[in-house]
């Protein structure tokens, strides 16, 4: 395993560990509107950082693993890098756009920076396939779609406190950083590009017409 991954894996569990057993060092650092409009803009990027359980933590690093050698193999680390870290702070950017007004709103999750990751490897390599629950194969693109789809529930419900808008921010950045470093994608997996895209118009659809 690359040494970055297994930086920001480490950095991801040591931190939520933290936060799952002291909840002042939570509260300091989860993403929270009224904190973050008020200066400690330290927030947008630490949030990302702490999970709001182990199920949550291990899901994120899981979808991590899986997808982060694709990005390495294709692009290599610095691009690795520029993508988890610029689609963190795309989806931290989009919740802020979303929920500016909710001084209470309050986040955690590595979604962002996950999501961005998983969208550049499904772009990198469309084809590829996953086992869902370790059994049932599955195309990556369509464990893409389904995954943000799941992110558009989890907004409507509003029941955990995951950063559920954060996927699709870190979506639209890793989607945008990967094909700015490699713009033959888009002609290469044309129509890749357009499903990829699909449950992002779907968002802002519902986000326009008051359905979210």
């Amino acid at each position: 395993m690359n040494a970055i991954l297994i930086a920001i894996i480490v950095a991801n569990v040591l931190i939520s560990y933290k936060g799952f057993n002291d909840p002042y060092f939570f509260r300091k650092y989860e993403f929270h509107i009224g904190s973050i409009r008020a200066g400690e803009q330290i927030r947008l990027i630490s949030s990302g950082f702490l999970h709001a359980d182990m199920g949550h933590l291990f899901f994120n690093m899981l979808t991590l693993y899986f997808f982060a050698p694709v990005v390495f193999n294709y692009l290599g680390e610095f691009s690795f890098v520029l993508i988890y870290f610029g689609s963190l702070i795309f989806g931290s950017l989009l919740t802020m756009l979303f929920h500016k007004d909710d001084y209470n709103y309050r986040a955690v999750g590595a979604s962002g920076a996950v999501t961005g990751v998983l969208y550049s490897a499904i772009l990198l390599q469309p084809d590829m396939m996953l086992g869902l629950f370790f059994i049932i194969p599955i195309p990556a693109y369509i464990f893409g779609i389904l995954y943000l789809l799941y992110s558009i529930y989890g907004m409507r419900a509003k029941n955990d406190n995951i950063g559920h808008t954060a996927h699709f921010g870190g979506a639209i950045g890793g989607y945008l950083i990967t094909i700015m470093r490699n713009p033959d994608l888009i002609q290469e997996h044309a129509l890749m590009t357009i499903l990829l895209a699909i449950p992002i118009v779907i968002l802002f659809v519902m986000a326009k017409t008051g359905k979210i």
